[in-house]
């Protein structure tokens, strides 16, 4: 099994078969699958996004400032946060969350060293606020998370089994890569990040799995190092 990854849900994921906010129901699942990860002793790290509540970058589209609608998305991250660590702490799970933007009363600051020790403690870290700076999305912080505390992979959570060469949920004939090269996923204009994260990855060579997170027991598979998804590797 891995010793640390760095897990990214997608706010939307909350949603469930709700139009907005955060599904209990989701939520109790998702800290029902990290708990099954967290007994086995797996160092995890969490990063979730704030789609379910507010994106910046579609606000910008509509005329607000890009800047104060990336800042507000932060703060929708940190909502999607707080709500995973209470339901992760309720089920027994120790947690710290810690914030990019400094929220004293509420998280830890950003702190490297202090993450990497938690996680050293058997603590569930979650990673809020993105990266804390304007323009970049979730799935960088992800990744520049990943790359600070030295994890050994980036899990993708998704609502599709993996990367296809197509969108599954339009296309009935779309196939799944079991792995496939980062530079195949580039030459394929396939989505598994934005660019700017795939680049951190690239350049340091973290791996990225994807897989279906609604799936009961996947999490603790990918993190067993079973083959469930699709592994983007580095060939160079």
């Amino acid at each position: 099994m891995y010793k640390r990854i760095l897990l990214k849900l997608s706010g939307e994921a909350l949603l469930g078969k709700q139009g907005h906010g955060i599904d209990g129901n989701v939520l109790e699942q998702y800290a029902e699958e990290i708990k099954l990860v967290y007994d086995s002793g797996v160092q995890i790290a969490i990063v979730i996004g704030g789609g379910n509540i507010f994106r910046g970058f579609k606000a910008a589209t509509m005329g607000m400032d890009r800047v104060q609608g990336d800042y507000m998305g932060m703060m929708a991250t940190m909502i999607n946060s707080m709500a995973l660590q209470d339901a992760l702490e309720k089920k027994g799970v120790q947690t710290r969350l810690q914030s990019a933007i400094r929220m004293e009363q509420i998280a830890e600051p950003f702190i490297r060293r202090r993450a990497i020790r938690h996680l050293e403690k058997g603590r569930v870290v979650i990673f809020g606020a993105g990266t804390g700076n304007p323009y970049f999305t979730t799935d960088t912080a992800a990744s520049l998370r990943a790359i600070e505390i030295e994890a050994d992979v980036i899990i993708k959570g998704t609502r599709v089994d993996g990367v296809f060469d197509k969108d599954p949920e339009k296309h009935s004939d779309a196939v799944k890569f079991d792995t496939i090269t980062g530079d195949e996923v580039l030459s394929k204009r396939l989505s598994v990040m934005d660019l700017t994260a795939f680049t951190l990855c690239r350049d340091n060579r973290t791996p990225i799995i994807v897989f279906n997170m609604n799936t009961s027991g996947n999490l603790l598979k990918v993190s067993q190092k079973k083959k469930v998804g699709t592994l983007v590797q580095w060939d160079y």
